[in-house]
């Protein structure tokens, strides 16, 4: 939480962090003693760039705002909500109860005054800002204009290059481990298994708060998590395609384009509104708003030529509506597309 402001003005903007998910108690428990399963492993001082950046040059429409950086330990994107702790693994599985506590203390420090307010995170953080994101608005006051955006947040639920439902069930079980069924929309619960209710695609389109979506069309942990994740990829056909985009194969290319039009429809049936917004690049790339050179720089991303920092302000500020969509890979020069480091396995649901 950035102290120094959070009484300056009625202006507030949390911004949720990135972090994947458990599904079972296994992969739980390998989080348990890092930064994503106990806040005791957080470091106290960070950065605070990009769309939480405090100087104008850098982030010109929401540089003087209170900011507030909330760390993800709960790893069902603060859904979770099982009262019973397992006696040996000591295991919480409690998310939800930490979103309630977040909101209430920031309450009791001002918040119930915001004039103004921007729900909004990355990955995981960005799936949280979608889920909860009408349940924020009722914590404001009436009349606050409260928005909400998502930064690579928006997960499709399709089958894997093997013809899997790989990432359905592992929504699944993260959904049944964590007890999230009774946090998910009660919109979309009522008429579909808890576990669909974990997509984007299944519950944005009944989110009452306008929410702004910005996302890549070829967004890399997509890419190498849910089209082709390593149980998909015994041989490791795909592990340097994943690495550097440049590095695929034609072939490997052709099912790309293939996942970004599935991408596309599902952004479609959210159907038209006039409230939402989204920018989606044909970048190779995941979270692009709280890194500088992809937020506001002379050479970050564009579309229509707009910076994404310029779309969503314009958005937010309700100068222009923008709904923009690129053109397929390799067409947009403005990317800037990951690279990772192949001595860091940082593929299946763990980033």
């Amino acid at each position: 939480m950035d102290k120094m402001y959070l009484y300056r003005n009625s202006m507030l903007k949390f911004y949720f962090q990135g972090g994947g998910w458990c599904n079972n108690v296994t992969t739980c428990l390998s989080r348990k003693n890092t930064r994503l399963g106990s806040s005791k492993q957080m470091v106290e001082n960070l950065a605070f760039s990009g769309i939480l950046s405090n100087k104008p040059q850098f982030n010109p429409d929401f540089y003087n705002w209170n900011r507030v950086k909330v760390g993800y330990c709960d790893g069902s994107s603060f859904t979770g909500d099982v009262q019973e702790v397992n006696p040996i693994t000591k295991l919480h599985f409690r998310g939800a109860r930490v979103f309630l506590a977040v909101m209430e203390e920031l309450l009791a420090k001002g918040m119930k005054n915001a004039e103004n307010a921007i729900l909004s995170g990355c990955s995981a953080g960005g799936l949280t800002s979608i889920l909860h994101c009408d349940s924020f608005k009722a914590l404001l006051p009436m009349g606050a204009k409260v928005k909400c955006f998502s930064d690579a947040g928006y997960f499709i639920d399709v089958k894997d290059i093997s013809g899997a439902p790989h990432i359905e069930e592992y929504f699944r079980d993260v959904v049944s481990l964590h007890g999230s069924a009774k946090n998910l929309p009660p919109v979309c619960t009522s008429r579909l298994k808890p576990d669909l209710c974990f997509f984007p695609q299944n519950v944005a389109q009944h989110v009452r708060t306008p929410l702004f979506l910005v996302n890549a069309a070829y967004d890399s942990w997509q890419i190498k998590n849910i089209l082709a994740p390593d149980v998909a990829d015994p041989y490791g056909v795909w592990l340097n395609c994943k690495l550097d985009i440049l590095k695929c194969s034609s072939r490997q290319l052709q099912i790309m384009h293939g996942y970004r039009l599935l991408f596309l429809r599902a952004l479609n049936a959210l159907g038209p509104s006039s409230s939402r917004g989204y920018f989606i690049n044909s970048c190779y790339a995941h979270c692009q708003t709280e890194v500088q050179e992809t937020w506001y720089r002379a050479d970050s991303p564009k579309l229509a030529n707009k910076t994404i920092a310029k779309a969503l302000g314009d958005w937010f500020y309700d100068k222009n509506p923008f709904q923009k969509i690129d053109c397929p890979y390799p067409c947009d020069k403005t990317c800037h597309n990951r690279v990772f480091d192949p001595n860091v396995h940082t593929f299946n649901i763990d980033i």
